[in-house]
C-alpha cells in the first residue's frame, strides 16, 4: 500500500486594503504544487476568520484541498505578542491560537507582514527585482525591507548558519523628519491635523492624497479638474501617481516628487541604522507601479544624500521588488518549516 506523505499549507498575507490566502500542497518529494489563491478586499470583513472561513468553502471544488491542513502561516500589518495581532489599519484582532482551534490547523503562526516579506526574498526570480543601485553587496550580508502601501512596513534579515531570519519592525511610525523648507512645511501641515507625524501618515496611499490636499491647500500649485473628477472616480492615490508620471497634472507632479523624496530619505535612513550590505529591498503595493519614477534619480538622490556618509550609503545594494506576491511566498516558506519532520 502507497501512503501519501503530502502535506497541505495554508498561507496568507494579511493588510489594511487587502488579504491574499494560498493553498499549497507540498510532495513527500518536497517540490511545491499549488492549489488555490484568493483575493479579499480586507475592509469587507469584520473578522479575519471570516475571510478563512469563505476562502475555504471556495476552494471544496479542488479534491486536494479538502484534506486536513498540516500549517499555516500569516503575514499581518501590525505587531503580533503572544501570538495575538493588532492589524494597525483595519481594527481586527488575529489570535493564532485561536485559528488554529477553530480550523483544526494544528500548526499556526503568525508573522510581520514584512517579515514575510523578508522570507519571500529568497524565493524570487531575477526579474522580480528592478536594481536602482548596485553597491557593493556581501554576501550573506544583513538585508533590509521596506515598502509603502495601505502603511509602511519595514524589517531586518540577519544571516544565520544556512538561511537567513527575518525580524519585525514598527519602523515606519518613527518620527518624520524633513529635509528641506517645502519638507517643514509639510511637517507644520500635517502637525495641525495629526499632531505626531510618523513617516507612515506621508509613504502610504493615503500619505500620496495628503500630499496632494498639502500643495493645492498651500497654494504650491493647482488640481486640475481632470484630476478631480478622476480622483473621484477611482483610487485617489493610484490616480494621483498616474497623473503625476503621465505629466496631466502639476498639482500631482509636485506632489509625486515630494513623496519619491521623502521614501528615498527614508530608505536611507533605514540603510544607515542597519548598514544593510546584502541589499535594501523596496516592496509595497506603490514602488512597482512607479518604476520609471524611481529610476529617475530623485529617490536615490534623497538616499544617499546623508552628508559625509553619502560614501557609504552608496556601498549599499538597492532593488525594487516587482512581484506584489513576495509576502505570499514568505509565508509559504515560513509554513513549510511548521511541519514536523
Amino acid at each position: 500500500m502507497v501512503v501519501n506523505m503530502n502535506k497541505l499549507i495554508l498561507a496568507g498575507d494579511v493588510g489594511g486594503t487587502k488579504t491574499l490566502l494560498q493553498l499549497v500542497e507540498l510532495k513527500d518529494d518536497g517540490s511545491q504544487h499549488f492549489l488555490f489563491e484568493r483575493r479579499f478586499d480586507s475592509g469587507a470583513f469584520v473578522d479575519f476568520k471570516l475571510i478563512v472561513r469563505e476562502f475555504l468553502r471556495s476552494a471544496e471544488f479542488i479534491p486536494a484541498a479538502t484534506a486536513p491542513i498540516n500549517a499555516a502561516c500569516f503575514g499581518v500589518a501590525g505587531p503580533i505578542r503572544d501570538d495575538i495581532a493588532s492589524i494597525t489599519n483595519l481594527g481586527w484582532v488575529i489570535d493564532g491560537s485561536a485559528l488554529s482551534a477553530e480550523f483544526g490547523i494544528p500548526h499556526v503562526s503568525l508573522i510581520n507582514d514584512f517579515a514575510a516579506v523578508g522570507y519571500g526574498i529568497a524565493a524570487l526570480r531575477p526579474d522580480d527585482v528592478v536594481t536602482l543601485q548596485a553597491g557593493d553587496e556581501i554576501v550573506y550580508g544583513t538585508r533590509a525591507v521596506l515598502g509603502a502601501g495601505t502603511g509602511l512596513g519595514e524589517g531586518l534579515l540577519v544571516w544565520q548558519a544556512d538561511h537567513y531570519v527575518a525580524l519585525p519592525s514598527e519602523g515606519g511610525h518613527v518620527d518624520f523628519a524633513p529635509t528641506d523648507l517645502a519638507q517643514i512645511n509639510l511637517l507644520r501641515y500635517l502637525q495641525s491635523r495629526f499632531g505626531h507625524v510618523s513617516y507612515e501618515r506621508i509613504l502610504s496611499g493615503p500619505g500620496l492624497v495628503m500630499l496632494l490636499d498639502y500643495v493645492m491647500e498651500t497654494g504650491l500649485d493647482a488640481v486640475t479638474p481632470s484630476l478631480q473628477k478622476a480622483m473621484a472616480e477611482g483610487d485617489p492615490a493610484a490616480t494621483i501617481s498616474l497623473f503625476a508620471q503621465e505629466g496631466r497634472d502639476p498639482a500631482a507632479v509636485r506632489a509625486l516628487d515630494l513623496f519619491v523624496a521623502i521614501y528615498g530619505a527614508q530608505a536611507g535612513n533605514l540603510a544607515l541604522t542597519l548598514l544593510p550590505k546584502g541589499g535594501i529591498y523596496v516592496a509595497g503595493g506603490i514602488a512597482p507601479k512607479m518604476i520609471s519614477r524611481l529610476q529617475r534619480g530623485g529617490f536615490m538622490q534623497a538616499f544617499n544624500d546623508k552628508g559625509r556618509f553619502e560614501s557609504l550609503l552608496r556601498t549599499i545594494p538597492v532593488h525594487v521588488v516587482t512581484n506584489p506576491k513576495v509576502g505570499l511566498l514568505g509565508a509559504v516558506q515560513v509554513a513549510m518549516t511548521l511541519l514536523p519532520d
